[in-house]
């Protein structure tokens, strides 16, 4: 019987990760530059990125007195893919002009839009899917929409399965607010670290392995539960905070994924990642004292069953990361 229920639940975490790997990694932003070489006419970087479903079905649409000047050049690049050309447009994207994404709503992605104008002036926005569309070179639309990568951040963790799943076995590793404060500030100081190294340009971590490491790190942790039940000590129960914390330096490169490569000015990198981080980590604290409500609530629901439903849902977890891992390392194989 222990067999069939453990190749269940196998069964079913490999349906959840096939169901779920298409939109894993979505919630890194697509990003368009533009940059005006001569009157109304723009350089064009369309910035999508590579998820582990494929390519994204978006698509800007701009105004009427736009077009294209040829071909856009596919380019492939670390974790993205890139099509650049040129653009013309009558009126110089200015004074309100209004660029929607066909298909953004179907994403979970945001898009970062900026345009550098020859004037030295630049209009910056985001799309987002519940409002697929920028308005740009409008009044107060030249100074950067920086505040808006505050709610990037919460976007980010929120949809980021991988990283709340890491910290969902971290709350079950260390129940006890006691441990478990230090062990959530030693993770969020480490990715705080390696977020602000990364976007700054000072580190740089190729993408494909760092994302496979983040399945190797749920699966470490999923191991670390397992030992747990059967009453042993693992490297996380003794020294939860150092794991955290060694763990969470991984992650930060994870997180930089949202803010790299998006062409953000020189200027606005500081604004930016500390409202990105901000974000990332109110949307942490959210997750975390949902799981604690959650988990006070199943065990006065289940009772004796709780252990049993525990044991299952490890399993899971397990299962998924190695899911992760090994298509993962695919990816790091392939490229």
């Amino acid at each position: 019987m222990a067999w069939r229920m453990m190749l269940r639940c196998w069964a079913l975490a490999l349906l959840w990760a096939c169901a779920g790997m298409a939109h894993s990694h979505e919630s890194l932003p697509a990003s368009l530059l533009l940059q005006e070489r001569a009157q109304g006419v723009f350089d064009m970087q369309w910035r999508l990125p590579a998820t582990q479903g494929g390519a994204l079905a978006l698509e800007p649409v701009f105004p009427q007195d736009c077009q294209l000047l040829g071909e856009p050049v596919l380019h492939a690049a670390p974790g993205a893919r890139l099509r650049m050309g040129a653009l013309r447009c009558e009126n110089g994207l200015r004074n309100g002009a209004l660029v929607r994404f066909e298909g953004l709503p179907m994403t979970l992605v945001d898009v970062l839009v900026r345009v550098d104008y020859a004037d030295g002036t630049q209009s910056t926005a985001i799309a987002h899917p519940r409002d697929p569309q920028v308005v740009l070179g409008a009044r107060g639309a030249e100074a950067p929409a920086v505040s808006e990568f505050l709610l990037l951040g919460v976007e980010h963790i929120l949809s980021g399965i991988d990283h709340l799943l890491f910290v969902l076995c971290l709350v079950l590793l260390v129940p006890t607010w006691q441990r478990l404060v230090p062990t959530i500030t030693a993770f969020t100081l480490a990715h705080s670290l390696t977020l602000g190294l990364a976007t700054l340009g000072w580190v740089h971590v190729p993408g494909a392995p760092v994302e496979a490491c983040i399945a190797l790190s749920i699966l470490f942790l999923a191991r670390e539960l397992v030992l747990r039940r059967r009453g042993q000590e693992g490297a996380t129960t003794r020294y939860p905070w150092a794991v955290a914390f060694v763990f969470g330096l991984l992650h930060g490169f994870g997180f930089a994924g949202a803010l790299s490569e998006v062409g953000l000015p020189q200027g606005d990198i500081p604004a930016a990642l500390l409202l990105f981080n901000l974000g990332v980590e109110f949307g942490q604290l959210c997750f975390v004292a949902m799981v604690l409500v959650l988990m006070r609530v199943a065990r006065q629901l289940l009772q004796a069953r709780a252990p049993a439903w525990q044991g299952h849902a490890v399993m899971g977890m397990g299962a998924w990361a190695g899911f992760w891992w090994l298509q993962r390392m695919g990816a790091v194989l392939a490229g």
